[in-house]
């Protein structure tokens, strides 16, 4: 008995959108802080990874690094280049980073439309 296969054409691809955005706020405090650096620092890059912890199991780190690492995506954006770790990707696409400024705490606070659940004081998530 024959097997029969059936072939469609694919739509036309779009244009690939970033697996993360920043918000202007968030550019506008990473140009800061590259700038207000010692000038030995001043040449790192962000990266973002996500850390095994908390009570949702998950958290984001960040840390400046001189040099990417293999896999590590980079993200450039009006300017600024953030590099995403490689384990992290999948759980970051479609996340936007953005900079809060309030009374009583600074910070980046990550939009991700990948997370399922959050603890109560917001440090760790579930995907």
């Amino acid at each position: 008995m024959a097997s029969r296969v059936m072939v469609r054409m694919a739509p036309a691809l779009k244009g690939r959108r970033g697996p993360l955005t920043l918000t202007q706020a968030a550019v506008q405090r990473l140009k800061e802080l590259q700038t207000s650096s010692a000038p030995e620092e001043q040449n790192k890059t962000l990266k973002i990874g996500i850390q095994g912890k908390g009570c949702s199991g998950n958290a984001y780190t960040l840390s400046w690094v001189a040099e990417p690492k293999k896999f590590d995506e980079k993200v450039t954006q009006d300017g600024v280049t953030v590099l995403i770790d490689s384990k992290a990707l999948l759980t970051l696409i479609g996340t936007e980073m953005d900079w809060f400024e309030g009374k009583l705490a600074s910070q980046f606070v990550f939009n991700n439309p990948n997370i399922k659940g959050a603890c109560g004081c917001g440090e760790s998530f579930l995907v």
